[in-house]
């Protein structure tokens, strides 16, 4: 159940966070649920309440990730209530949150990764046009979400191969573009060429858009892989633009690729940061064991 006060929370964090719709509909159902759950509903709900709550998350036998994430979600709203003055006190502010492990990127297949092309090329148009071109991109190059949206129209107008990536601490470096690729930006260039107005002035970003940056967002972004999952019968949770460059450098180590080599393409000061998907490797290696070999099978 929503109440007025969760719903002026969802649009604080819409508009001053930029939360993804993913993230507003996981928290308004995390939300609705503790409302209904806490003695008192939130706006009047106690610690006991609240940590009664808590500990019925654990015998639902929900994952620690899911408890987590709805304990945040109660934790968020209480700091927002409490600056609001709906509230003097914080009731979740000394309870514990479930330990968790490092979580493991989620990855596509590189067959879902060719269903969210051809979604996306069933658009007619310079949207269609646009969204292979960023997905193309995200998949070919591993590039960071703020690295894609933010890529200048100088950057691509010669085919390039490769394309210098200012990434995190202005630092920069190459990030590859392969044939698919490249043919994609071809495309979308003459359909954005072709939409511009006659003596209009060219935006000096590859995907301009109305928004205060004078390019494509993050979250308008996230939408339109949202929708594009839809369309190609993937389960939206697992797609987002950082999916992306979790596939491309999951799909590299899969095929025999340096893990060094990898640590440079995706602008990773700290090998351990990319070491994560040589667990994920090993893990779908694993099951390829396990599901394959006659002496590992269960049956």
């Amino acid at each position: 159940m929503s109440t007025p006060q969760i719903e002026a929370f969802l649009e604080m964090m819409a508009v001053e966070r930029d939360a993804s719709p993913h993230t507003l509909s996981a928290y308004g159902r995390d939300l609705a649920d503790a409302e209904a759950g806490v003695e008192g509903g939130l706006m009047h709900g106690d610690e006991a309440g609240i940590e009664a709550w808590y500990a019925g998350l654990a015998r639902q036998g929900l994952s620690p990730a899911t408890q987590a994430r709805r304990r945040s979600a109660v934790r968020q709203f209480y700091r927002f209530a409490l600056g609001e003055g709906w509230r003097s006190d914080d009731p979740s502010r000394r309870l514990d949150a479930p330990k968790q492990g490092r979580s493991l990127p989620k990855i596509l297949s590189g067959d879902e990764i060719g269903r969210l092309l051809t979604a996306a090329s069933a658009h007619d148009g310079a949207a269609g046009l646009r969204m292979v071109a960023l997905v193309e991109l995200a998949y070919a190059s591993g590039l960071r979400v703020s690295e894609l949206l933010g890529l200048r129209l100088e950057a691509v107008r010669r085919d390039p191969a490769w394309l210098i990536v200012r990434g995190k601490g202005g630092k920069e470096r190459l990030a590859p573009l392969n044939a698919s690729a490249r043919e994609a930006v071809k495309a979308w260039l003459v359909a954005r060429d072709a939409a511009r107005p006659e003596k209009a002035p060219d935006s000096p970003w590859l995907f301009p858009s109305s928004s205060a940056k004078g390019h494509l967002t993050p979250r308008r972004f996230a939408q339109l892989l949202d929708q594009a999952a839809i369309d190609a019968g993937i389960d939206p949770a697992r797609v987002s633009p950082h999916v992306l460059r979790h596939a491309f450098a999951t799909h590299l180590l899969d095929g025999g690729a340096d893990l060094r080599v990898v640590q440079t393409l995706l602008g990773h000061a700290d090998i351990a940061t990319t070491q994560i998907y040589t667990h994920v490797a090993t893990d779908r290696l694993a099951q390829v064991v396990k599901s394959k070999h006659p002496l590992a099978r269960d049956d």
